[in-house]
């Protein structure tokens, strides 16, 4: 199993920036695609945007796109979303995921690995 902590989240005004860091312990990180989702009051979870195993490849809902980036760094056992242009649409708690690299990395039902979540709150 890999254990995930998220950090980073925070209150910030609308058009500032923010970056989340997720911490991978347990197996090797680079056994595993990466993804960030998010939930808001009242709504479902939903993938944000994802990263294989060795960050060839990236995808981002449509919402973001543009606006935030997903890296990792295997030696680090870390992923980062960078978060610009931040909206109040983007309030939610923000959850890291893994997935196993059998998976399709663009496939939310793939993620059985999950943080505990971070709270990013965007005032107008």
């Amino acid at each position: 199993q890999v254990q995930l902590v998220e950090s980073g989240g925070g209150l910030v005004q609308a058009g500032g920036s923010l970056r989340l860091s997720c911490a991978a312990s347990g197996r090797p990180f680079s056994n595993y695609d990466m993804g960030w989702f998010r939930q808001a009051p009242g709504k479902g979870r939903e993938l944000v945007t994802a990263i294989t195993w060795n960050g060839g490849s990236t995808w981002y809902a449509d919402s973001v796109k543009g606006r935030f980036t997903i890296s990792r760094d295997n030696a680090k056992n870390t992923v980062y979303l960078q978060m610009n242009s931040l909206k109040p649409e983007d309030t939610a708690v923000y959850y890291c995921a893994a997935s196993s690299r059998s998976n399709v990395y663009t496939n939310p039902r793939g993620y059985g690995y999950w943080g505990q979540g971070t709270q990013v709150t965007v005032s107008s």
